[in-house]
């Protein structure tokens, strides 16, 4: 590691990263100088995703309704933060950065003062003044509408996002509030990802985002949103969306957003005017915590869903892929993501509807989780040996076929199928999905050369990504942080902080002092992956028969929710 000259008469210098997910807020308190994590703090959100009544009034929810409380957002930062500074003992004066990443597209609508609709009095019973979380799947209808305008008005800017907006991002949501709830669009002063309110909340300004703007809201460093033409043709109240609803500056992921302000200094325990940094989403702030800043290498963010990111050194088009932003990742190259819905949710799916109780016994007995007895048992298997193929699309598909509507699918259960190995299978389809994903780049122009993981899933389960090795056929290398969001953003913080304060005048520096990766890797097994080969040809004909030819999934969906339509009740 190269030290450079900058921080002669800084004694210590901190950033502190806070990555908000879907279930909670992780906090780390980071050594600018050699990337050490001196101390880490969780807080699990009180109210947790709200699917199916909304907290205080009880108002039941709608399927594919998944919303979240703000006032969990701050609870986390009055919670961790202060937790980090007594565990490490540190002095507040040493925290000269903080950066902050999220889960997206994750929205909400704010008053003229910031103020979430929510927490007001008067919009407290309606659903659509909460925070829309990225799994909220009901915009799905009008992605479809808005995927069909915009192929008929020949817009351009489909080709940046595979082909088709996905229903987890912000127009088809913002959509849904302007048809099903005008009077909440008309009292928004703003819409915005949650990501930016949060910085909003620091710095006391709101600072729109490059990365939540290109990759979540249609817009582009060059051409901005699409016209007001076109907003209308979506709904005549969204026409002038992009001044109404959208408005603010946006600025570039590694940028200073400002200080932090007197109100949230008292809330933290930090000092009032330390560096707050631009936004940034989850999965793309985790690149440089492995130490990636080229193209060519792969991550992927393993957790409820998988997030597929990489450079490139131009612009291509992939088909389903989420989106292709400049400068959106990284500062120099074109950044790319895709992704997959459905990947730790699916296993706990599994653990929680499936699993016979010898098994829960099973694993009490052994005083191990249920996941580590299925997975103990799962890897006594062969690839094949089950006669099991999957569909990982429990909810819906991200990439490549950009669809919330589709669902999950088993093949080959007989009266002999075990729980191990239906358990097998499931995984084997999330890494299928994700070959797919990785095939897809390379045919389209953008080279996927190495691959790397971080996320829960990569740290806790080497089952799991033994079998993405073996089914990708390549080596996985691993994040040497078990919270490569929360450092990612840390190092974003050293970024806003500047080398005048004891940060980093560019990513690469901070980079080179901060990313890391642990020293071991997961190898393919050429057995294996010769298998896997055969399994993933019948896999490919499975998605290409019900995402593109059949599509029975979508009308059993149809049926099911067809008493929901007719206001039945959810749980009848």
């Amino acid at each position: 590691m190269t030290y450079y000259t900058g921080w002669e008469g800084i004694d210590m210098a901190y950033t502190i990263g806070v990555d908000f997910g879907t279930l909670s807020g992780r906090a780390v308190l980071v050594n600018v100088r050699t990337g050490e994590e001196i101390a880490s703090a969780v807080k699990e959100y009180t109210h947790a995703v709200i699917d199916r009544t909304l907290p205080k009034t009880g108002e039941k929810l709608p399927r594919d309704w998944a919303l979240q409380h703000p006032a969990d957002y701050i609870e986390v930062l009055e919670t961790a933060i202060p937790n980090l500074l007594e565990q490490a003992g540190a002095d507040p004066k040493d925290v000269i950065g903080i950066g902050i990443d999220f889960t997206a597209c994750t929205i909400l609508p704010i008053d003229g003062a910031g103020q979430p609709l929510c927490m007001l009095p008067e919009f407290e019973r309606e659903p659509h003044s909460y925070v829309k979380l990225w799994k909220h799947h009901a915009a799905q209808k009008h992605a479809d509408r808005l995927n069909t305008i915009a192929e008929d008005t020949k817009e351009t800017f489909l080709k940046r996002y595979g082909g088709k907006i996905s229903s987890e991002w912000m127009i088809p949501k913002i959509m849904q509030i302007a048809e099903e709830a005008p009077h909440i669009y008309e009292a928004a002063d703003r819409i915005v990802e949650a990501a930016d309110w949060i910085v909003y909340q620091l710095c006391g300004s709101l600072k729109r985002s490059n990365c939540t703007a290109g990759y979540k809201a249609i817009w582009n460093e060059e051409t901005g949103y699409p016209p007001d033409h076109f907003f209308e043709k979506l709904n005549p109240l969204m026409k002038t969306i992009t001044k109404d609803k959208l408005s603010g500056t946006i600025y570039s992921v590694g940028e200073k957003a400002g200080g932090l302000t007197e109100k949230m200094a008292e809330l933290t325990g930090l000092l009032p005017g330390t560096a707050v940094a631009v936004a940034n989403v989850d999965a793309h702030v985790s690149v440089p915590a492995v130490g990636i800043t080229e193209p060519g290498k792969m991550l992927m963010i393993m957790g409820t869903s998988t997030c597929h990111v990489l450079l490139g050194e131009e612009e291509h088009i992939v088909p389903g892929m989420c989106g292709v932003v400049n400068n959106g990742i990284l500062p120099g190259y074109a950044g790319y993501e895709a992704g997959q819905s459905c990947v730790g949710d699916h296993f706990e799916w599994f653990v929680k509807t499936c699993v016979p109780r010898d098994y829960e016994k099973e694993a009490e007995d052994k005083h191990i989780d249920i996941h580590e007895l299925l997975s103990k048992k799962a890897a006594e298997l062969v690839p094949g040996e089950s006669g099991l193929l999957a569909l990982d699309w429990w909810n819906g598909n991200r990439s490549t076929l950009v669809d919330a509507d589709l669902t999950g699918m088993m093949l080959g259960m007989t009266l002999h199928t075990k729980p191990e190995e239906i358990y097998r299978a499931l995984i084997e389809a999330t890494a299928f999905g994700t070959r797919m994903i990785i095939e897809t780049f390379r045919e389209n122009g953008v080279p996927v050369e190495e691959l790397y993981a971080a996320g829960g899933i990569a740290e806790k389960n080497p089952f799991v990504m033994q079998i993405y090795a073996d089914v990708t056929n390549m080596d996985i290398k691993l994040s040497g942080s078990p919270q490569a969001p929360a450092l990612g953003s840390a190092i974003f913080g050293a970024l806003a902080a500047g080398r005048e304060n004891g940060g980093f005048s560019n990513i690469a520096e901070a980079c080179a002092h901060m990313g890391k990766l642990k020293d071991g890797f997961y190898a393919p097994n050429p057995e294996r992956a010769e298998i896997y080969d055969n399994l993933y040809a019948e896999y490919k004909e499975l998605v290409h028969y019900f995402g593109k030819e059949n599509n029975v999934m979508k009308r059993l969906k149809a049926i099911k929710n067809r008493d929901f339509a007719k206001g039945g009740s959810r749980h009848a």
